[in-house]
């Protein structure tokens, strides 16, 4: 799976939550670790819908976080 893809998305995904801020509300670091979370449960759950999986995990990040 394309990992700049699933960052690009992810980065997508924040902008929906924070669309008055250029900049991310994690570090680079923190927004590797949730594109390879991803890539697990996508890899788990193959038939599982990419978009959803990237909105469930950004949810998840800004709601435990």
């Amino acid at each position: 799976m394309e990992k700049k893809l699933i960052i690009k998305m992810i980065k997508n995904c924040f902008r929906q939550y924070y669309s008055e801020v250029d900049s991310l509300p994690m570090s680079e670091k923190n927004l590797e670790e949730l594109a390879y979370r991803i890539i697990q449960m996508k890899t788990e759950q193959p038939t599982a819908n990419l978009y959803e999986v990237i909105n469930d995990a950004v949810y998840e990040f800004l709601t435990t976080g």
